[in-house]
C-alpha cells in the first residue's frame, strides 16, 4: 500500500485518496474557435509514460481537497506531492526535462 503525503492533512494510507488522472492539462482556448478533434484530444488523450508522471490526486476521506501528485509508475515511489495552483517544483521539472524523449517540448 501506498503512503501518500497530503500537502495539508500529512501522510495517509492510499485507501484514502482517488486518482484523478494527468495534471496540469491546458484547457484548450478559446472555447468557440476548438474543433473537435482537438476537444477530443483534450478530453481523453493522456500521456501513459514509463517513469515520472504529474498525476492530481483527492484525498477522499480526508480533507477533500484536490493536490498534485509526482509519481513514478515504475516503483510507485511518489517523489513530491504539492498544492494545486503551486508550480511543478524545480526538481521535478529538471528530471521532467531529462527524461523527456529527444525532440519532445
Amino acid at each position: 500500500m501506498l503512503l501518500i503525503p497530503c500537502p495539508w492533512c500529512g501522510p495517509r494510507d492510499e485507501i484514502e485518496f482517488h486518482c484523478g488522472g494527468q495534471s496540469h492539462l491546458a484547457r484548450p482556448e478559446p472555447w468557440h474557435a476548438v474543433d473537435d478533434a482537438t476537444w477530443g484530444d483534450y478530453l481523453f488523450t493522456r500521456d501513459n509514460p514509463k517513469g515520472l508522471h504529474l498525476e492530481r490526486w483527492s484525498h477522499a476521506a480526508g480533507c477533500r481537497r484536490w493536490f498534485n501528485v509526482a509519481r513514478d509508475t515504475v516503483s510507485h515511489h511518489i517523489l513530491a506531492t504539492y498544492r494545486m495552483g503551486e508550480p511543478v517544483p524545480e526538481a521535478l521539472q529538471r528530471e521532467l526535462a531529462a527524461a523527456a524523449p529527444r525532440g519532445a517540448s
